[in-house]
């Protein structure tokens, strides 16, 4: 199982072929592969809550009950099998309309494996500031799903853009099932399916309401650039040195730095508290190596979102290639901005501030043009 996973990670063109071929059952992929590893993120996210807590602004850091903490993994663990399962049924289903051809064994080998990628980057919910990372990994599953779907269900390789991106949004439309039964899964897809399974080469966009218009060649040039693999994290205490010793009105009390790797997959994260007054905001740099042009499919999604509410808002932009995500609440007067730069890494600041142009000050008080310097 280690030497595939690291495979499927790091050889993924490689692996597809040979998974293609491999004789397997439901019951085989079940308990050889999904049960094992889907555990991995329940299990570290419940060690993770009870050793370093769960940080709520305005509360503090707050660490749960074993019963809650485990409660909270099972059901976890419960959800992620009942979601590939989902999953390869959307994509058995959708074969046909992108030229390829039904299979249900076939399609849940596709969801199996190319979740991979999502279920190690669990692990890193051990350690909460690095948790940003296992969040990422679920790109580079993207990035898996777009390479299997041609090779195990025999779709033409000029479609495998379009097939992934509609068993993407058909997925987020059943994990919101809930709130959304009424709508239809064409109607998501600005292009629409059927558009997208008849283009002959992977260009234009396509709508999903809610996050933005998917740039079809951005997200190839992105599966082209992931092919290169991931580079080696930047040590932390380099990305330590990049905070800064001081910001106009603020004092740093104090830094932590950390770096972590599972399946060849790495990424290291330096952060620095500043406090003005009653007010503390931390600053932090993470390196997310093993996103390096993955995160580009971030971009290529061209994200544009904006949700306001009585005290404050929301916004997630996509400003030069960089992916900003702000919020911010006057009546507690708190919140935070961050920015991926140059495809890997993240700068981010987050806390008690008097407004939130002083968050997106902080950020930029980090040397963002040397990050991108580093990222190439």
């Amino acid at each position: 199982m280690i030497a595939r996973i690291k495979r499927i990670i790091t050889t993924p063109k490689e692996e597809w072929p040979r998974i293609d071929a491999e004789p397997m059952s439901t019951g085989g992929i079940l308990t050889g592969w999904v049960l094992p590893l889907a555990a991995i993120g329940p299990v570290a996210g419940a060690i993770g809550q009870l050793v370093f807590g769960i940080t709520i602004p305005l509360v503090g850091t707050i660490r749960p009950g074993i019963v809650s903490a485990v409660s909270t993994a099972v059901i976890g663990y419960v959800l992620s099998i009942v979601s590939l399962f989902l999953i390869s049924l959307i994509i058995n289903a959708l074969a046909p309309s992108f030229g390829g051809t039904k299979n249900k064994i076939q399609a849940l080998k596709v969801a199996a494996f190319a979740m991979t990628a999502s279920y190690v980057g669990g692990i890193f919910q051990i350690v909460p500031m690095l948790a940003m990372i296992g969040l990422l990994l679920s790109l580079y599953s993207f990035y898996l799903l777009y390479l299997g779907l041609p090779r195990l269900m025999g779709a033409p390789q000029e479609k495998a853009a379009g097939y992934t991106i509609v068993t993407i949004v058909c997925t987020l439309v059943l994990s919101l099932v809930g709130g959304m039964i009424a709508l239809s899964v064409g109607g998501l897809v600005g292009a629409g399916p059927a558009a997208l399974a008849d283009r002959g080469s992977v260009s234009g966009t396509a709508t999903v309401p809610g996050l933005g218009s998917v740039d079809l060649g951005k997200l190839e040039e992105a599966a082209k650039k992931a092919e290169q693999g991931p580079p080696p994290a930047i040590a932390a205490d380099k990305l330590a040195a990049l905070l800064p010793a001081s910001v106009a009105g603020w004092t740093r009390s104090g830094t932590e730095s950390s770096s972590a790797a599972a399946g060849g997959i790495g990424g290291s994260q330096a952060e620095a508290r500043f406090t003005s007054g009653t007010d503390t905001v931390t600053l932090s740099v993470v390196d997310m190596a093993a996103m390096s042009g993955l995160t580009s499919m971030a971009a290529a999604m061209n994200v544009q979102r904006e949700e306001t509410t009585e005290t404050g808002y929301e916004r997630v932009n996509t400003v030069d290639g960089r992916m900003i995500t702000e919020s911010w609440d006057n009546e507690g007067k708190n919140g935070r901005y961050s920015v991926i730069v140059g495809g890997r890494f993240t700068v981010e600041a987050n806390g008690n501030a008097p407004d939130p142009a002083t968050l997106k000050a902080m950020v930029e008080s980090v040397d963002l043009a040397r990050l991108e310097a580093l990222a190439k």
